[in-house]
């Protein structure tokens, strides 16, 4: 009784006590915030786990690198046109005249304490940051993630993708060295191919003729600022969508479109996702120390008479130099004025080569007709012409690029430069056909294979010997879980503008639209784009009795 009424009289004490430092902050900013209520509803939010989830994350590391080693660069960098002559450590350069811009360039990268260094990551961590976007991107395009309800987060990535190659291209000339004023020329013909403004442009955004005395001062703030801000605001806007919207998924045994199967965003999310941008910084790191890219001062300073030597843009530009590099030279004079299709031509296409990829979700929903929430996942095979074009889309990616470095592989390869022209002409046009077709046979042959284990098994590699001398192998029967994720896909019938004559005899009117969209479904998700998946009724005749 004793111990009992002690015990009572103790908690009134506890109740009492006044709360401690830390608590206050807490119910101070909750209830300011509403901090409690937010994280009590998503800190335990699930997220799945695949290694392919870590793709976008690679982009987001690398992009805070980015922003991290980019202010470290602003403090010393001085993007001035003013000339000087240059009177510092690399010997080499000395008493040669150069602007202001490229010799604060070499004092980053000799003279300031690790500045060489953050030069260094902070490429790499440029190149990082758009092949990742780019990688990323084509696991959401080949599983199928940009469907309902993540079409507008689709548009953020491929805006990013577009505003990464920019800040890239702003970035990659300020420290107006050779290569990069070489890449600027480059630019400001591909602008003045430009039909009846073309000139007006040039002169507006360099200030005058090329080169202008204010250009670099006019790309600093849009590269570390403009650009950039925005792309946090993007970022930002992602990761929200991202929170907001369920996880994509994977098929897989207790997954499906309204449930997730994953761990905890706190605390197991949280530490691996902190671990991992550790290891991205530090990779990036270790490239920037052993790894030299461009080293400016192997250039020299930029001079309008002259051209580097194999001058080649970044990998992420190269494509777009290789239009305009294998196209032929056309020119057309007309009414006193100029047109440069052989430039305008590939200059056009180059955006537009990216804006097929860009507006692809909501083309495809289009001939779909699907209005409903897809969280699960595609598997690549089952949607055999989606990852078809995919495919075609990368092979005509990777001509253009050699074309973007015709002199780069004559001379490495012992070629001839106007052969690998010619082959870039005639890639362009067939080898993303060639791959279309070979990718999507390559995919229904994995259908069937799919097909087959999941009526015949798994191949064992056991032979055995039947009493009336026949040999055969044993096939292992696949698991509940294996067999759901190799049959859970929808295969439904593509759209159709039904019978031309309707009930009472009248011809129907059907639109142009409609009939090119029953077409393009049926192209696209017809029967001859995927293998009938096999029914219950056809398992249990293969798997009930006897059949070895």
């Amino acid at each position: 009784m004793h111990g009992a009424r002690s015990e009572n009289a103790a908690t009134p004490a506890r109740r009492t006590a006044a709360p401690g430092k830390g608590e206050r902050v807490a119910d101070w900013a909750d209830g300011r915030l509403g901090l409690y209520a937010l994280a009590k509803a998503n800190m335990r939010k699930v997220f799945p786990d695949h290694w392919s989830f870590m793709l976008g994350e690679v982009c987001l590391y690398s992009f805070l690198v980015l922003i991290l080693t980019g202010v470290y660069l602003t403090l010393f960098f001085d993007p001035s046109t003013s000339e000087v002559v240059y009177n510092g450590s690399y010997e080499p350069l000395n008493g040669v005249l150069m602007t202001r811009a490229y010799e604060s360039t070499l004092d980053i990268s000799f003279e300031v304490r690790g500045g060489l260094l953050i030069r260094q990551i902070h490429h790499w961590a440029a190149l990082v940051f758009v092949a990742g976007m780019l990688v990323h991107m084509m696991r959401i395009f080949f599983t199928g993630a940009f469907r309902k309800p993540r079409e507008l987060n689709w548009v953020f990535g491929w805006t990013l993708l577009m505003l990464g190659i920019i800040t890239g291209l702003t970035g990659y000339s300020l420290p107006d060295d050779l290569l990069s004023g070489t890449g600027l020329r480059f630019a400001h013909g591909a602008i003045l191919s430009i039909p009846v403004v073309g000139t007006y442009v040039a002169f507006f955004l360099f200030g005058g003729e090329f080169p202008g005395e204010d250009f670099i001062a006019r790309l600093y703030p849009i590269h570390i600022l403009l650009l950039p801000g925005i792309m946090l605001a993007l970022v930002a806007a992602h990761l929200i969508l991202v929170f907001y919207h369920k996880h994509t998924q994977y098929p897989g045994p207790g997954r499906d479109e309204k449930t997730v199967v994953g761990m905890p965003f706190l605390p197991v999310y949280m530490a691996k996702a902190g671990g991992f941008f550790f290891l991205v910084f530090g990779v990036l790191a270790i490239m920037g120390g052993i790894a030299t890219v461009n080293p400016v001062w192997a250039f020299g300073p930029y001079r309008p008479d002259l051209v580097t030597t194999g001058a080649q843009p970044d990998w992420y530009l190269g494509f777009s130099e290789g239009l305009i590099r294998v196209m032929p030279g056309w020119e057309i004079n007309a009414w006193g004025h100029t047109l440069e299709p052989g430039v305008f031509i590939p200059f056009s296409l180059f955006p537009l080569i990216l804006l097929a990829i860009g507006v692809y979700p909501f083309f495809e929903a289009w001939i779909t007709g699907d209005r409903r929430e897809h969280h699960i996942l595609d598997r690549p095979r089952n949607m055999p012409v989606r990852t078809g074009l995919g495919a075609a889309w990368l092979s005509l990616y990777v001509v253009l690029l050699i074309g973007g470095g015709n002199d780069i592989v004559a001379t490495h390869l012992h070629l001839s430069i106007n052969v690998i022209t010619w082959f870039v002409r005639i890639g362009v046009f067939v080898v993303p056909v060639v791959t279309f077709m070979v990718t999507k046979r390559i995919c229904l042959g994995l259908q069937r294979r799919d097909r087959d284990k999941v009526l015949h098994g798994r191949e064992t590699g056991t032979i055995k010997r039947l009493p009336q001398g026949e040999y055969i192998e044993v096939h292992e029967q696949l698991s509940q879980a294996q067999l759901f994720t190799l049959t859970q896909h929808e295969q439904p019938p593509p759209y159709e503008t039904g019978p031309q004559v309707d009930a009472g005899g009248v011809r129907r009117r059907i639109k142009p639209s409609q009939r090119v969209r029953a077409r393009l479904a049926r192209a696209m998700f017809g029967p001859t784009t995927h293998i009938a998946k096999p029914t219950v009724e056809e398992y249990r005749e293969l798997t009930g009795g006897d059949h070895h």
